[in-house]
């Protein structure tokens, strides 16, 4: 055990994570996603989609250089949001202290996109279309 780690980051996705690089990419995927097709390192973790993504940006940076979190276009409609989505933004922004806003990415645009990430991590989230990419970015000098 650590102190001060959430619970849900195992010392696998502590490690996949630390070793991620400025401008490498994960995805988080709900459990309906095909995680293990693009022969990408999968790490499960048991909780939904929105828990997962609070216990990763407790330690991961995004980046500010690109919109840093994109999620999959649900139902071919590029403005509807799951209500995960919301949620998963204003983590997203809270956690770097800015306004974020989403890229969008059609379903099979988002699956090609998937490809070049470093890591899948396979929630347990049970909603379709709670799919997202996180772009990893750096920590300040002197933090």
């Amino acid at each position: 055990m650590l102190k001060n780690i959430d619970p849900l980051l195992s010392g696998e996705l502590l490690k996949h994570l630390d070793e991620l690089g400025h401008g490498d990419s994960l995805v988080l995927a709900d459990r309906n996603y095909p995680a293990y097709s693009a022969g990408l390192p999968v790490v499960r973790v048991d909780a939904g989609v929105v828990r997962v993504t609070e216990a990763i940006l407790s330690v991961l940076p995004l980046d500010v250089a690109v919109r840093p979190v994109a999620k999959m276009e649900a139902y071919d409609d590029p403005d509807h949001l799951v209500p995960n989505a919301v949620r998963v933004l204003e983590l997203a922004s809270a956690a770097e202290g800015r306004e974020l806003e989403f890229e969008t990415i059609p379903r099979f645009d988002f699956y090609e996109r998937a490809t070049a990430a470093r890591l899948v991590v396979l929630t347990r989230e049970d909603e379709p279309y709670n799919d997202f990419i996180l772009v990893k970015g750096v920590i300040p000098q002197g933090s």
